[in-house]
């Protein structure tokens, strides 16, 4: 039978789709891209915020009318799935059969006892609308990751180093959904690195809900220093980037491993979220405005050539106009380089659901697009500073005309960052190779390079 695969939410989200391709194409399954042609179609969801449930439950309706082609079984997985089952079983009987999160130890089971035996779960116990909370989830066995189906083309993967989150924010569903962090034993992480080195990966993104945090569980303190350090010895492999860095977790010792360690790129994913310590306080965050600001000063002290990244979250109960002010004034002191903003999604059974003074929407659209546009200035000058500079680029793409390659210097995150796009006079044949460039001008957030003959 031939099965289709529709992945929504984070990077994180995505290798549980890898691996759910990985247990289909071992027992024989055709992966079918085109949802027309596919027998069963598996849709893995996000359930983080209001607009990924919405987008989620579109997802699920849109491919539920190809049951009237040629899909005989659609399959519904992930967080919005261990969120809601109840409610998704009684609301959406064009599914044949839901999997929590917390069933993915059994999840290749489920699936052949609905394609062999034709049985579902309509028969579910009774809607609960509460998060229930749940104990640590079953962590992928380590043959599991190493069967995974590589998605995101040759050059680079995920690499999954913990599950869960044990930070408690206020306004974070993801211990409800995901249960407290569990980290990978470092021996599995770095056998499934060196497997993915052999498959031809060059590069390895590490990812965890708070990736300092690995190693705190099963060690007794945090280990990613040390992680970044063993995968680097690896040979084929050629950039190490971590993401989800939470502010309060970046020691001095992660520091000089990423300033004296060529392999891995130079670059803090760091979720401050807020500056202002009155809201820090009501996020549960873990930290303050004075300390961010030192770590800031901390990192470019120490390694000036680094990139910083941030993602905050305007509109959070109680934001005052001076906690917006004060957070606009932060963002044009810091000058991140790249910086992403949410607006405060109230998400049910979370602490700050209950929390008095909700922002209104228009306010929250508002301050979105201030911050935002506040950003694209800082981008823009931070960018042209660059002009004439010289980068390693991987090529990633080529355009149809063959005039420019496409690619990612080490200061960009796939998918989320900018791109590289060089002038390919010579029409040069250099996909997933690895060149030096000189940048010749900017956009918003893009390059524009010329290659340099080495």
């Amino acid at each position: 039978m031939k099965v289709g695969f529709v992945s929504l939410g984070c990077s994180k989200n995505l290798i549980d789709t890898e691996i759910a391709i990985g247990h289909f194409k071992n027992n024989n399954y055709e992966i079918e891209n085109n949802p027309e042609k596919a027998e069963i179609i598996v849709i893995n969801t996000c359930g983080f915020i209001e607009t990924a449930k919405e987008e989620a439950i579109s997802t699920i309706l849109e491919m539920a009318e190809y049951k009237d082609k040629k899909c005989q079984y659609l399959i519904v997985m992930g967080c919005l799935v261990q969120r809601y089952y109840e409610e998704l079983i009684k609301c959406l009987p064009e599914v044949d059969l839901f999997i929590k999160i917390e069933e993915y130890d059994k999840l290749w089971q489920k699936i052949e006892m609905l394609i062999k035996e034709g049985k579902t779960e309509k028969n579910a116990t009774k809607a609960s609308k509460k998060i229930s909370e749940i104990k640590a989830l079953p962590m992928p066995t380590s043959k599991e990751f190493y069967e995974r189906v590589i998605t995101t083309g040759e050059n680079f993967a995920y690499l999954k180093i913990g599950e869960g989150c044990s930070n408690r924010c206020t306004y974070c569903a993801i211990p409800y959904i995901r249960g407290p962090f569990v980290s990978r034993k470092m021996e599995d992480i770095i056998e499934e690195a060196k497997r993915l080195s052999e498959k031809g990966i060059r590069e390895i993104i590490i990812i965890a809900q708070d990736t300092t945090k690995y190693g705190v569980d099963i060690y007794g303190e945090s280990k990613l220093a040390e992680l970044l350090q063993k995968l680097s010895e690896i040979p084929e492999i050629r950039w190490i980037r971590f993401l989800y860095s939470y502010p309060e977790g970046i020691t001095d010792k992660l520091i000089q491993v990423v300033k004296n360690n060529e392999k891995i790129c130079k670059y803090f994913d760091i979720p401050i979220q807020h500056i202002s310590d009155k809201i820090l306080k009501k996020m549960n965050r873990r930290t303050n405005k004075k300390h961010i600001e030192q770590l800031i000063d901390k990192i470019r002290k120490e390694i000036p050539e680094a990139t910083l990244r941030t993602s905050l979250i305007v509109g959070f109960p109680g934001e005052e106009q001076e906690d917006f002010d004060e957070l606009c004034e932060f963002v044009e002191k810091a000058k991140f380089d790249k910086l992403g903003a949410f607006m405060y999604s109230k998400e049910e059974g979370t602490p700050a659901e209950r929390l008095p003074n909700q922002i209104h929407k228009n306010t929250k659209k508002s301050r979105y697009n201030k911050i935002m546009k506040i950003q694209q200035q800082i981008s823009k000058r931070n960018l042209k500073e660059i002009i004439n500079k010289q980068y390693e680029v991987i090529v990633e793409e080529i355009t149809f005309d063959g005039k420019y390659l496409i690619g990612r210097t080490k200061q960009d995150v796939p998918e989320i960052d900018g791109l590289v796009y060089i002038k390919n006079e010579n029409k040069k044949k250099l996909l997933n190779k690895f060149v030096k460039i000189k940048v010749i001008d900017v956009n918003d957030y893009d390059l524009i390079g010329e290659l340099i003959e080495n």
